[in-house]
């Protein structure tokens, strides 16, 4: 799939997390934002997989180190997220650390504990 295809689809799920913290505001636990994204994307016909297995290669060896993406939507967008008082840099390294080991181009790291959601979204790229 081409970076237009992730753009579009970029989009679409930040429509979805937009339309479910209008619906459930802040405060929840960020595995009810999950299933309701979840549900929400599927609804429009994306194919998304939650908690998604990733592994570590070390030295040519795939180890299972209990790694998982929160959403990996159409095989192309991963979704990292997150209902914390603040992002921080850490959780931008770990997103783009799932990136490269999943050899994915765009991520969307998610904060749904925040009262405008466009506030609590990045967008990040492992070029």
């Amino acid at each position: 799939m081409s970076r237009e295809e992730a753009n579009r689809l970029s989009n679409i799920i930040i429509g979805g997390a937009i339309a479910v913290h209008r619906e459930l505001g802040p405060g929840l636990l960020e595995s009810a934002y999950e299933a309701c994204l979840k549900y929400e994307l599927s609804q429009q016909g994306l194919q998304v997989e939650s908690q998604v297995p990733q592994s570590v290669t070390y030295r040519g060896i795939s180890l299972d180190c209990g790694y998982r993406l929160d959403l990996l939507v159409e095989d192309l967008v991963i979704v990292e997220l997150k209902a914390v008082e603040s992002l921080q840099p850490i959780h931008s390294a770990q997103l783009l650390t799932y990136l490269k080991l999943k050899q994915r181009w765009l991520g969307l790291l998610i904060n749904f504990n925040v009262p405008i959601l466009r506030q609590g979204i990045k967008r990040l790229v492992n070029d």
